[in-house]
């Protein structure tokens, strides 16, 4: 079986954090959607307005894609929107190798 990693960098508009974290969560009531074992936001700490969220997937794309539908990722998109300035990398990856300590 396959892991996907879901990844998204954004730019925020200036001093939004806070709101942008409470709308992208609102939907999981704190824990990763169905088939995540593992999600994390990481912010920029040279530039407090750059985050990335990423997420581990257990499955195929078509997988992944199936749950977020589900999940309603179209509606979590449009809570966050008010937020982003702009977005960069944003894409699934296949995980190729992982190495734990």
């Amino acid at each position: 079986m396959a892991m996907i990693c879901a990844l998204t960098v954004r730019k925020l508009k200036p001093g939004t954090f806070d709101q942008f974290r409470e709308a992208f969560t609102e939907q999981f009531g704190g824990t990763p959607p169905e088939g995540f074992g593992r999600f994390n936001m990481v912010r920029n700490s040279e530039d407090p307005d750059e985050v990335i969220t990423f997420g581990f997937f257990d499955g195929s794309v078509e997988q992944l894609r199936e749950v977020a539908a589900k999940e309603g990722y179209q509606d979590q998109l449009e809570r966050i929107a008010p937020f982003v300035e702009s977005v960069g990398a944003d894409g699934l990856y296949e995980v190729v190798e992982e190495r734990n300590a």
